[in-house]
């Protein structure tokens, strides 16, 4: 019964000293800057914890651990901003937070107020970074009579440690660091000296982590270059391959603590499989387009070397005014490194059956070809198939057989693939077919050419050529997919999808066999995630085989739109309406998509 009793006195008396939890409570700060105020406000944890509304309430100590924490953030956030002079003073309910001790809280907490007088700015004054490896750039903002700012000097320091490492020397450091502040100059001088370390050489690669891909294959993929001088840029390019193929989850390359006696440092690959199989179902509508429906069935590692097999379908058109419903369905099979490291061979099986405005088509065909990553930002493909078709149009039905030798490059330097503001994209395709039946030998060559060019922060320009050519089959004898036309999102917005074509006579129409498309845009940035955006597109369709500008016909739109920024992407809404060309008065169109329209 004693020890019963004691136990609930215990408990009670945890009860009655326990901490009671907070009531609202006030957060100020107090500083002449009103942009550092912000700024403070937002580094604070007093403050997270008072405008976080979603959280139990705090407890008075909760409040006060918080209060002797924003000391160092606060400090950290002014010698960032130059400021190496500052006065502090954050109290809690008028006492100094520091000097309250957090094994005697307040039993109540009604207030916090941060109190900062930031003092002068401070300028570089006597900086040096040494030694420096050859070519290592600059920093902006490093330099004397800038800002003093830490995060300068870091990254500064990491460049130079870099630059060394780019040389050869993995284990390059920081050995020794002096900064001074002379307040009555208001200046700071930064002095650091590094440690290159020996210049070493790639040793050996091992492999760790759980994958069902073959040790063998993964060395072929990975491309380890033993024995080589040391660069960072090899060791990102190893795991760079490694996740092109999509098999890998994880593939992480880690650099030995100490080099080899033989001034070698090894690496390990720590490399862990994505799930196997992947399931995917998809689902548009578009006022033109109407519904698609698309599916795809893909293995990752299907014969155990990284081997992936892409089953893909699609109904597409459905209630919608582009024709009929089209459909396709392919298999494509592809193997990374194969021949060569950057060297990646695929086999493709396609059906596809497309009902358009002005034709249809049944096609069949089969390739197997290779795509080479030739850099970042270029690829170049090859591919042989065998094609054959059944097309309509208003010349008649017609069936075609051709082989095929396929050649593509692209040059893709943009700064963002979906939303774009400097840079350039390039992709030529070069296709020769060689006719078994149906039409004449000829070349179809694609090109595509967009550039981008910021003006200021908030306004992007945007450009896009278009360039397409059939040679060789004539107008009648040229395999009808083959053949351009233009109007609609893809080309000319505001005027009617595949609108502009050949007239051969007044109930005839069949694509041309050049064509060229223009369009320009200013992306104006108005908001954080809003944007608007102003075009005017121009389309040009001809008989001839290459663009001469004097057979074919001209037509164009123009109009506005506006876009969202969803992080992954922009949505894209659209409205154009005709400019000029023989069918200019086809009225309102309305395009929404995700991503830029170029």
């Amino acid at each position: 019964m004693k020890r019963l009793l004691c136990l609930a006195t215990a408990t009670l008396i945890a009860v009655t000293v326990g901490p009671d939890r907070a009531a609202a409570f006030d957060v100020s700060v107090q500083s002449e800057d009103g942009t550092l105020a912000s700024e403070i406000r937002a580094a604070s944890l007093v403050a997270a914890i008072k405008d976080d509304t979603e959280a139990e309430p705090a407890t008075p100590i909760d409040i006060l651990s918080a209060a002797q924490a924003d000391y160092g953030r606060i400090i950290a956030l002014l010698y960032d901003a130059g400021y190496f002079g500052p006065t502090i003073n954050i109290l809690v309910d008028g006492r100094e937070a520091a000097a309250i001790s957090p094994v005697q809280p307040p039993a109540r907490v009604n207030s916090v107020v941060l109190s900062v007088d930031a003092g002068p700015v401070f300028r570089f004054g006597r900086i040096g970074i040494s030694p420096k490896a050859e070519g290592t750039e600059g920093t902006d903002g490093f330099a004397p009579g800038e800002t003093a700012r830490v995060s300068v000097l870091r990254s500064a320091t990491a460049a130079h440690i870099e630059g060394w490492r780019k040389q050869g020397h993995a284990k390059a450091r920081v050995a020794g660091q002096s900064i001074t502040a002379r307040h009555p100059d208001r200046v700071i001088d930064a002095a650091v000296t590094l440690d290159p370390g020996p210049r070493l050489r790639l040793g050996k690669l091992t492999i760790t982590g759980e994958s069902a891909v073959r040790e063998a294959r993964l060395r072929e993929i990975a491309g380890w270059p033993s024995g080589a001088v040391f660069d960072p840029d090899d060791l990102a390019l190893v795991q760079k391959r490694l996740r092109r193929t999509g098999t890998f989850g994880t593939a992480n390359l880690t650099e030995a603590e100490t080099p080899n006696p033989d001034g070698t440092l090894d690496v390990t690959a720590t490399i862990n499989d994505q799930l196997p199989r992947r399931y995917s179902f998809g689902a548009e509508f578009g006022t033109l387009d109407g519904l698609t429906l698309s599916g795809s069935w893909l293995h990752r590692n299907i014969f155990g070397g990284a081997e992936r097999l892409l089953v893909e379908g699609e109904v597409a058109g459905i209630a919608g005014d582009t024709g009929g419903i089209d459909y396709a369905i392919s298999a494509k099979l592809s193997r990374p490194a194969t021949f060569r490291t950057d060297l990646e061979a695929f086999g493709l099986v396609a059906f596809e059956q497309e009902d358009e405005v002005n034709y249809f088509a049944r096609t069949a065909s089969i390739e197997v070809g290779t795509l080479y990553f030739a850099s970042d930002d270029r690829e170049y493909s090859y591919g042989v198939g065998l094609q054959t078709a059944k097309t309509r149009d208003d010349l008649g039905e017609r069936t075609y057989t051709i082989a095929t030798l396929s050649f593509r490059a692209t040059f893709d330097r943009r700064d963002n693939a979906l939303d774009a503001t400097s840079g350039y994209y390039a992709e030529i395709g070069l296709t020769p077919f060689v006719s078994l039946g149906g039409t004449d030998d000829g070349l179809l060559t694609t090109l595509d050419l967009r550039t981008y060019r910021q003006v200021g922060s908030r306004v992007t320009l945007a450009f896009r050529g278009l360039l397409g050519s059939v040679a060789g089959p004539s107008l009648a004898d040229a395999p009808a997919d083959f053949l351009f036309y233009s109007g609609g999102g893809g080309t000319v917005r505001g005027q009617g999808y595949q609108s502009l074509g050949v007239d051969l006579s007044p109930t005839v129409t069949v694509g041309g066999r050049s064509f060229v498309g223009l369009s320009g845009e200013v992306r104006v940035k108005t908001g954080r995630n809003l944007s608007v955006v102003g075009f005017y597109d121009a389309g040009y369709i001809g008989p001839e085989s290459f663009f001469d500008g004097q057979d074919g016909e001209w037509h164009s739109g123009v109009g506005a739109g506006i876009r969202y920024d969803t992080g992954i992407g922009p949505i894209r809404f659209d409205m154009a309406v005709p400019a000029s060309g023989p069918d200019d008065g086809s009225g309102l169109e309305i395009y929404i998509g995700i991503g830029q329209s170029f």
